[in-house]
């Protein structure tokens, strides 16, 4: 099954009782009716910084590719636009349901959003729900693949009717966290690894040591040249130490995540699947 009708089969609607006049759009998008919880995009960081057009990007593709409803951005430190202001400006609208899910932009778990998000889920006037982070899922790999792509660093995806010629014979993923994160995306890898028909590592953004052994590890298996993929959205701190860890390495990397199609999907898919479980508890 490919990742598209995985994620189609995980966006339903309401299951626990008729939608409000809402219907699917297409296989992989669906309208909410008026007065749904409304979805906000919790974001690492403050406003005004580097990163914080992708956030509004993702919301615009969340509203007009999925829901046909507005989707808010809240950022975990700061004044401005700060999530606790952002979900205090929410009123309830039906009483059965929460004012809002808060769906954190990570690609994976991060502690400290994580516990913002909560912090600011159990302060806020009206009820909301945090959702999961966005991975791991099939279609962060599917992301990866088409930023490496963009970056001439992997053959695009034959879908795409692409000819482009591989950069790399063997790619390592640099994700932001510790080893929790690692094991997480070690999930992606193995997909991204069966994309592209080449060796795939995986190794913590933050480790240069393990940076290093993975490429190592890559050269000595027959790779001739090597790219980082960095499993991140852009948003994050740590897309500052890309560049760094892959000059390190002697290697390209591509772009980070950004406002790709794939993640506006999973941030609708992780909204339903939070809604769901709010309901049926």
């Amino acid at each position: 099954m490919s990742p598209e009708s995985q994620a189609s089969e995980a966006l339903p609607s309401r299951r626990r009782r008729t939608p409000r006049g809402g219907r699917h759009r297409g296989d992989e998008s669906f309208l909410l009716p008026p007065g749904s919880p409304t979805l906000v995009l919790a974001v690492p960081g403050a406003a005004r910084r580097a990163g914080t057009e992708i956030a509004a990007e993702l919301a615009r593709l969340v509203e007009i590719e999925h829901t046909g409803q507005p989707a808010h951005v809240g950022y975990v430190e700061g004044d401005e636009a700060g999530l606790p202001a952002v979900l205090a400006g929410l009123t309830q609208g039906d009483p059965d349901e929460p004012a809002a899910v808060v769906v954190p932009m990570s690609t994976g778990p991060d502690p400290a959003l994580e516990s913002a998000v909560r912090a600011a889920v159990a302060a806020a006037p009206a009820p909301a729900v945090a959702a999961e982070p966005l991975g791991p899922h099939p279609l962060i790999a599917e992301a990866l693949h088409d930023r490496l792509a963009d970056a001439g660093l992997a053959r695009a995806d034959r879908i795409r009717m692409m000819t482009m010629v591989t950069g790399a014979s063997g790619f390592v993923v640099a994700t932001p966290g510790g080893p929790s994160a690692v094991r997480q995306a070690e999930v992606t890898s193995v997909l991204l690894a069966s994309r592209l028909a080449a060796p795939v590592f995986t190794a913590s953004l933050g480790d240069e040591m393990a940076v290093r052994g993975a490429a190592d590890q890559l050269r000595a298996s027959g790779a001739a040249s090597v790219a980082l993929a960095p499993h991140l959205i852009g948003l994050e701190p740590e897309w500052e130490y890309v560049a760094a860890a892959a000059a390190a390495i002697g290697a390209a990397h591509s772009g980070p995540l950004g406002a790709h199609p794939a993640l506006a999907r999973l941030a609708a898919l992780r909204y339903v699947e939070a809604l769901a479980t709010a309901l049926a508890g």
